[in-house]
């Protein structure tokens, strides 16, 4: 499964997921949900340290989900690098700069695997255990345990404190996603019942906050812990909505290719 893992300013309260919340974190989160991340980020002012580093992370997001906008993603960063002042704001901007240099790896676009271990080990040394940017640290410490360093234990064990810090600190969109991990790890040690638990609850997180793009990612993950018939609804279903968005994620296709004529299927 290949790892998802920029979710800054993810869905807690006051980012745009609840009501009552700020117009402008609204609209960027209506716009990010729906794959627009340039628009979101262009709503964003560069001017200080965290609309820049949010504006940073929505592209760094883009270029994981499209696989394209790596130049303004860089900029983006940069940027929000060159206003950071604080440690939680400098730790912040490294995580960002270990994401980017991880997906750009994951992709094949260029290897930084060490760029990003070094980023996300800076991000660590700068914000503490317990701090609410702690969990996203942690959850993509584990994304490059599992898919660089290919390492399943290391990786669990992160995805479990990420967890357990989201939801301390009640960010159910990350939740989605280090259920949605630890649920493939499940899957790959054969424990069918806790792989479909989680990969229900990523899904019913991402539904319930209107986040599309992460939708057909968490319906294709569930169908590979369903039997038949229910499997291939759900691949139906997300085939629908990456069609729907454009062919995003990229990532998707392979996972939601039609098996050959004639090949059998369990």
């Amino acid at each position: 499964m290949l790892g998802e893992g920029n979710v800054a300013h993810t869905a807690m309260s006051g980012n745009g997921t609840t009501p009552g919340d700020d117009p402008l974190q609204t609209a960027v989160w209506r716009l990010r949900s729906r794959a627009c991340w340039a628009d979101a980020a262009a709503l964003l002012p560069a001017d200080s340290p965290g609309t820049a580093l949010q504006r940073a992370a929505l592209l760094v997001e883009r270029c994981l989900y499209t696989e394209r906008g790596w130049e303004q993603a860089e900029d983006a960063l940069r940027t929000a690098e060159a206003l950071a002042h604080t440690d939680d704001e400098r730790g912040a901007a490294a995580c960002e700069r270990g994401q980017l240099a991880y997906t750009a790896t994951l992709h094949g676009v260029r290897d930084r695997a060490d760029e990003a271990r070094a980023a996300l080990g800076r991000a660590a040394a700068l914000v503490p255990p317990g701090a609410p940017g702690r969990a996203l640290l942690d959850f993509r410490r584990g994304l490059i345990a599992e898919n660089l360093t290919r390492s399943p234990q290391a990786a669990r064990a992160a995805y479990r404190r990420a967890h357990a810090g989201a939801a301390a600190h009640t960010d159910p969109l990350l939740l989605s996603f280090t259920w949605r991990h630890l649920a493939g790890l499940a899957l790959r040690d054969g424990e069918l019942a806790e792989a479909r638990h989680g990969f229900a609850e990523s899904l019913r997180i991402r539904e319930e906050l209107g986040y599309l793009v992460g939708t057909a990612p968490a319906l294709a993950s569930l169908a590979d812990a369903e039997s038949e018939p229910e499997a291939s609804r759900l691949r139906e279903e997300a085939r629908r909505l990456f069609r729907l968005l454009g062919g995003v994620p990229t990532w998707l296709a392979r996972q939601l290719a039609p098996p050959a004529p004639g090949v059998a299927t369990a």
